[in-house]
């Protein structure tokens, strides 16, 4: 059986350095076997690439493939308080907000992409509940946003 390490190189994606703090909160707090994380949004090198509300100037897909990159982030927050990927025991709940333009109604499938990749790196320990939600606007006009809740070990 391999590790999260070894799925995630399988993807052909390394862990990035924790996202820094855009204001006055840290990026996950550890108590007990919990990790909670804050909002990552889809930052790669600190920069954020793209912006816009999904379905106006944010495709749908694009905006999954943005979630995406917000888990990774997100996996990279639980992993410097937990010590590492392999201490993960199951991700609990997922969080995911998506900037939309008003009548976009596809939350849930821009969501996946995040859901997704927590299952591809972390396997059975990856699923989990989740809710996806709607908003006007995220921090720098981002258009999705993920928090999750972790048990490690």
């Amino acid at each position: 059986m391999s590790t999260p390490e070894e799925r995630l190189a399988g993807l052909g994606l390394t862990l990035p350095e924790v996202v820094a703090p855009l204001a006055a909160y840290v990026p996950a707090v550890r108590t007990g076997n919990y990790v909670y994380t804050s909002g990552q949004l889809p930052m790669v090198d600190g920069k954020l690439g793209v912006t816009g509300k999904v379905g106006a100037e944010v495709d749908p897909e694009l905006a999954r493939e943005q979630a995406r990159i917000c888990a990774l982030n997100a996996l990279a927050a639980v992993a410097s308080v937990a010590g590492g990927l392999s201490n993960i025991v199951r991700v609990v709940k997922v969080v995911g907000f998506v900037a939309s333009a008003p009548d976009f109604t596809g939350q849930p499938g821009v969501v996946n992409g995040a859901s997704e990749l927590l299952g591809e790196v972390l396997g059975e320990a990856g699923r989990h509940a989740r809710s996806a939600v709607g908003v006007a606007v995220l921090p720098l006009d981002a258009p999705v946003e993920v928090e999750l809740i972790a048990e490690v070990g």
